[in-house]
């Protein structure tokens, strides 16, 4: 199964805004110029226009004084009281006609129930942010052995046409079974079915990861930088 037609990629140059602003409304609080997703689903705050200072008054007023949040984007020119606290760069990457998805018949479901051990699983592997709701964004799907939890992939950013895979992750003990390959593969599966196209983000550095979606049929689309800044004080 391969996409028909390539949605329009301008909704991926701030693919968190888009996702707060529409397929995720529900999931998120603010106005229209800044948002956040629910503290019980992701650290992630939405941006419109950064160049707007009344976004920077209506994120303030969104997550509080002296509070640390993170952006999807490189920062300059930040308001008085403002802080850069650190930077790193990364990757987005897009689904292109090569890549074969498919359905993983070991693959389950994941919900409410499973919080507990996807949490720990997050714990042990560290793929990125993942809070008790997160699961709410999207399909995850889980592998287990021996009623064990042992790998996960699911669906976060939603823009208009796209949707992203994220928490790809494997417990040490069985790395090298291909069970993440399975598992991306299992989630496009199921992002081609809806008529959306998968895309992805990944640390600069997690060279592994980006040769391995390469491999799979993800193309570079841009660099990008993760920046976290802190809000002024009292």
């Amino acid at each position: 199964m391969t996409a028909q037609t390539t949605p329009d990629t301008d909704v991926l140059d701030n693919a968190m805004w888009e996702s707060m602003i529409g397929a995720h409304l529900h999931l998120s609080e603010g106005t229209t110029r800044a948002r956040r997703y629910l503290p019980t689903i992701s650290p992630f705050v939405g941006v419109g226009d950064l160049s707007d200072q009344q976004t920077w008054a209506d994120l303030v007023e969104l997550i509080g004084p002296g509070e640390q949040v993170a952006l999807p984007v490189e920062v300059s020119n930040l308001p008085d009281g403002w802080e850069v606290v650190t930077s790193g760069p990364g990757v987005q990457m897009v689904a292109t006609e090569t890549l074969r998805p498919r359905p993983e018949p070991e693959a389950i479901v994941l919900g409410a129930e499973d919080v507990p051990e996807m949490l720990e699983l997050i714990d042990r592997t560290k793929p990125g942010p993942f809070a008790p709701e997160t699961y709410r964004l999207g399909t995850y799907l889980g592998i287990r052995r021996e009623g064990r939890l042992i790998a996960m992939a699911g669906e976060r950013l939603h823009p208009p046409g796209w949707t992203e895979i994220s928490a790809v992750c494997t417990d040490a003990e069985y790395r090298g079974e291909g069970l993440a390959t399975r598992l991306v593969l299992a989630v496009a599966h199921g992002i081609y079915a809806r008529g959306e196209t998968p895309f992805l983000h990944a640390a600069a550095n997690n060279t592994n990861a980006i040769e391995l979606y390469k491999h799979l049929g993800f193309r570079l689309r841009t660099n990008i930088t993760f920046t976290v800044v802190q809000s002024p004080g009292l």
